[in-house]
């Protein structure tokens, strides 16, 4: 009786133990798959607020709002030093914001990615106008020397202004200096003016 009870025990203990380890086993697998749940989630949380970073930086830029550096070249502008002639008109032989205008849409033809003129970005809403003798720019106003910063292609943008019968030829008749500046660190300055928008709203496509 003794030797079979010892048996019995023996033989009942496994059972138990195999029993305990066969439902801890269930409990960890349960507990490993909520954290691979949980992991999951987290990474691709994590992956949305990167594509919402990027997205928000992207359009950071597209709106103009951070400065940005890069490859390009720097247009220095200044009034001519030439004395005008007799009969002449003296404004000839001053930089005016047709002047500037040029050489901005040259630029810009030639695929400038960002523009500023003397530390004031160039968005679609800013204006270019003479306001006696000094340049308007995004109603901040500067006098001669201008200084253009332009990023892109530094070749390609130099090639748009001093093409032949380009504006640098042109403003070359009337004494005005024009001096082109290849760089590879072109500093262009975010906009600090305001976005207004009124009038317009957001519709569906047509």
């Amino acid at each position: 009786m003794q030797a079979r009870q010892i048996k019995d025990t023996a033989s009942t203990v496994p059972k138990q133990r195999i029993e305990e380890l066969s439902v801890r086993l269930v409990q960890l697998e349960e507990e490993r798959n909520s954290l691979k749940n949980q992991l999951q989630m987290i990474e691709k949380d994590s992956a949305a607020q990167s594509a919402a970073k990027e997205i928000t930086e992207e359009l950071k830029i597209r709106a103009c709002l951070v400065p940005l550096e890069g490859p390009g070249l720097i247009v220095k502008m200044d009034d001519s030093t030439k004395e005008a002639k007799t009969g002449e008109n003296p404004n000839l032989y001053l930089i005016h914001d047709d002047d500037i205008l040029r050489v901005i849409n040259e630029l810009r033809a030639a695929g400038a990615e960002a523009i500023s003129i003397n530390n004031q970005r160039l968005v679609d809403t800013s204006e270019i106008r003479c306001a006696g003798p000094t340049l308007s720019v995004n109603n901040v106003r500067s006098s001669a020397p201008y200084e253009i910063h332009a990023i892109g292609d530094r070749k390609t943008l130099e090639n748009a202004i001093k093409m032949r019968g380009g504006v640098a030829e042109t403003l070359k008749v009337w004494g005005i200096h024009l001096e082109v500046e290849v760089s590879n660190t072109v500093y262009v300055p975010p906009y600090k003016g305001a976005h207004n928008h009124i009038f317009g709203h957001v519709v569906e496509e047509r």
